[in-house]
C-alpha cells in the first residue's frame, strides 16, 4: 500500500480526530498540529504531501503560515478550511498561497475528494508512490532506504528495490523469473534465475515476521513470486 504524508493544521480536536480518521482508511499517514507554530515546525520536519490547513488558529493564523512558506519556495498543496466562506474570504485564501479553500461545515465526501484531487492535480500521489508500507515497514524507493518493523534502517541495493518496486506495482499477481529478469536486469542480460531467488531471500531476511515462514513474499513453485502487501500464510 503506498501512502501520502498529511499534515492537518486544526485546533479543534474533535473535528482533527475525524480528519484524521478518515485520511487513515485512505491508506495516508497523518500528522497533526494545533497551532500555528507547532505546525510550522512539523511542516519543515515532515515535509508532507498535502497540508490541511485551518485559518483561524492560535499563535499563527492559517493565511500567514501559507505566506510565509511560499515565501521560502515551498509548493507543497494546501487546502484550507475555514467557518469564513464568503467569497472574498476565499479569494484572500488563494491568494495567501492556498491550492483550494472549503468552507466549514463541510461533507467529509467533499473533503476526501479535494483531497485526492489536490494530491493527483500535483503529483504528491506520483510522489508518495515512491513509498511502500507493509506490515510496519516502509520502504523509500527513491532513496533506497528502509525502516524496518523490527525497527532497523536497512540500505538496500539496486537490485533489491528494483524486484521490490516490481513485486509492489504487481501486487497480487504472479511475476515470473523471467519477467524479474527482463525488468531489473535488462533484456538480453541473463544472469542465472537462481540469482533473483538469492535476491528474493534478502527482501525477506529484511522484511519478514520469520523468513523462513514468508507471508509478504510467496515462492510460486516453478514460476517465480508473488507479493502480498497484507499478510498471507
Amino acid at each position: 500500500m503506498t501512502s501520502a504524508r498529511v499534515l492537518i493544521v486544526e485546533d479543534e480536536a474533535a473535528l482533527a480526530a475525524v480528519l484524521a480518521d478518515n485520511l487513515e482508511a485512505e491508506g495516508h499517514e497523518v500528522k497533526h498540529a494545533a497551532d500555528g507554530r507547532a505546525a510550522a515546525t512539523l511542516w519543515r520536519a515532515e515535509r508532507p504531501d498535502l497540508v490541511v490547513l485551518d485559518v483561524m488558529l492560535p499563535h499563527k493564523d492559517g493565511y500567514t503560515l501559507c505566506r510565509e512558506k511560499r515565501a521560502e519556495g515551498d509548493d507543497t498543496p494546501v487546502l484550507f478550511l475555514s467557518a469564513k466562506g464568503r467569497p472574498e474570504e476565499r479569494v484572500e485564501g488563494l491568494e495567501a498561497g492556498g491550492d483550494d479553500y472549503l468552507a466549514k461545515p463541510f461533507h467529509l465526501p467533499e473533503f476526501l475528494l479535494r483531497v485526492r484531487k489536490l494530491l493527483g492535480r500535483t503529483g504528491a500521489l506520483r510522489a508518495a508512490d515512491s513509498r511502500l508500507v507493509f506490515g510496519g515497514n516502509s520502504v523509500d524507493l527513491r532513496s533506497w532506504t528502509a525502516q524496518t518493523a523490527a525497527g532497523k534502517t536497512v540500505e538496500l541495493s539496486e537490485r533489491e528495490i528494483g524486484i521490490l518496486s516490481l513485486l509492489a506495482r504487481r501486487a497480487g499477481e504472479v511475476v515470473s523469473r523471467d519477467e524479474i529478469l527482463d525488468s531489473v536486469w535488462g533484456m538480453g542480460r541473463y544472469p542465472s534465475s537462481r540469482t533473483v531467488d538469492n535476491f528474493v531471500v534478502r527482501l525477506r531476511r529484511h522484511f519478514e515476521p520469520d523468513p523462513s515462514n514468508p507471508v509478504y513474499f510467496h515462492t510460486v513453485w516453478g514460476v517465480g513470486y508473488r507479493f502480498t502487501p497484507q499478510a498471507q500464510n
